[in-house]
């Protein structure tokens, strides 16, 4: 083999090694129909699911309403407890259902829009925006239930969520 072909064969062995070595963290989600979102994502979006979005609240001590309906035995909730975090879920997810319905829908706009390649800095800002605000609206929510949550239970029960949820011995509450 000739020095010019091996220089050649080299080369191109080189190019394709560092071509696999920058491989993006993205690969494989440009075949996502809405590129910015998972499947599990949507899914969340569309089921009102909390994703996280309350940590702030249930990690200092304000539960949540739908995880303290699933400890209601243990939490020894009355009637009247049990009913009003009811209300609050019900409510908490009819909204959050809604936003998260146009969170996927305005995702799905600026996704087109970009794979349309009919993207504008203007309907971008406008887009971005709005999805912004959206996911400000819709985390709102979440930890507006977490606040009316805690007010109607008692310190003890307070307690008793954070040891059951593993947050705390319940011995560091400071109220």
């Amino acid at each position: 083999m000739r020095k010019s072909s091996r220089t050649i064969i080299f080369m191109v062995l080189l190019c394709s090694t560092s071509v696999v070595a920058q491989k993006s963290s993205y690969a494989g989600e440009e075949r996502r129909t809405i590129k910015s979102l998972s499947e599990k994502e949507i899914e969340q979006y569309l089921s009102g699911a909390g994703m996280g979005l309350a940590k702030a609240a249930e990690l200092n001590h304000y539960p949540g309403p739908t995880h303290v309906l699933e400890l209601a035995d243990t939490l020894e909730l009355t009637k009247a407890q049990k009913s009003t975090i009811e209300k609050i879920v019900k409510e908490m997810k009819s909204t959050t259902i809604h936003v998260g319905k146009e969170i996927v829908e305005k995702e799905k706009l600026l996704n087109d829009a970009f794979a349309s390649n009919a993207i504008s800095i203007e309907r971008l800002e406008k887009l971005t925006n709005e999805i912004g605000t959206l996911q400000g609206t819709l985390r709102f929510t979440h930890l507006q239930a977490h606040i009316a949550t805690k007010k109607i239970l008692s310190k003890h029960q307070v307690m008793l969520y954070d040891v059951l949820r593993g947050y705390t011995t319940g011995i560091e509450h400071n109220h």
